[in-house]
């Protein structure tokens, strides 16, 4: 069963570049018909959709956050990655990376990961 872990420094000083890492375990990053995506929910509020990547290395991105976001793959390691650049205390949030089978819609989600913007 595929199993999802997000990494990565829990505390990030605004203005810099927020980076996670998801490690993929018990599935392949480029098995066809899959996309990897993250997730964040901030406090207090709902889970926003960041974007995706599929085993072909096509992304998409949320337009509120595509211009700082780039999300990208190692196939050699099994990993995707979330960069998420020039950030403020408005980022701050638990992250979530998570599978989706494009064709049923069913999903795996990592445990999450609290990442915190602050000075």
């Amino acid at each position: 069963q595929v199993q999802l872990q997000e990494s990565g420094p829990g505390l990030v000083k605004p203005s810099q570049t927020l980076s996670l890492t998801c490690t993929v375990s018990g599935g392949s990053i480029t098995t066809v018909d899959y996309f990897w995506a993250w997730i964040r929910q901030p406090p207090g509020k709902g889970l926003e959709w960041i974007g995706y990547i599929t085993y072909s290395g096509s992304t998409s991105y949320s337009p509120s956050l595509k211009s700082r976001t780039s999300i990208s793959t190692d196939t050699s390691k099994n990993q995707f990655t979330l960069q998420l650049s020039s950030v403020t205390p408005e980022d701050t949030a638990v992250y979530y990376c998570a599978r989706r089978l494009s064709t049923t819609g069913a999903d795996s989600w990592g445990q999450g990961t609290q990442v915190t913007v602050s000075s």
